[in-house]
């Protein structure tokens, strides 16, 4: 099974790869070939693949440790998320209260909305701590 916590590091250091490593794991990750096909397809043996890919992985954790680039992109999303969160309940807050002003609310709600779904809850759920936490981004029993 492939391990997709290199998705997002490939996006965020994958020009800093060589060509060939980049081949290799676009065909791994984004076309979801086996060791086999990239094998077949680039004339190397299955064995390279798999050192390549392991190169590759090893380089993309390096950057990671050393730049940060994903993890902060994750916790802005997450700052983000809790933001937004506050803002829709203070929104829903405001509508109880106020139900004069209700088809307004709506509006500005229908703004914090994508396909659907609430915004800050898309956020939270792209998120690798998105199980630690609710919809709201707090950590649970902290609301």
């Amino acid at each position: 099974m492939k391990d997709l916590k290199y998705m997002p590091l490939f996006d965020a250091y994958g020009a800093l790869l060589t060509e060939h490593q980049r081949d290799i794991c676009e065909l791994y990750y984004m076309c979801d070939l086996s060791l086999t096909e990239i094998a077949e397809q680039k004339g190397i043996s299955k064995q390279s693949v798999s050192e390549v890919l392991a190169k590759s992985r090893q380089l993309l954790e390096e950057y990671e440790e050393k730049l940060h680039h994903v993890a902060v992109a994750r916790e802005a999303d997450l700052h983000i998320s809790e933001m937004l969160t506050r803002t829709l309940r203070a929104l829903e807050k405001l509508k109880a209260e106020h139900p004069d002003l209700s088809a307004k609310i709506d509006q500005i709600i229908s703004l914090m909305q994508i396909e659907g779904e609430h915004i800050a809850t898309v956020t939270v759920r792209g998120g690798d701590d998105a199980g630690e936490r609710d919809n709201a981004g707090a950590e649970p029993g902290t609301k």
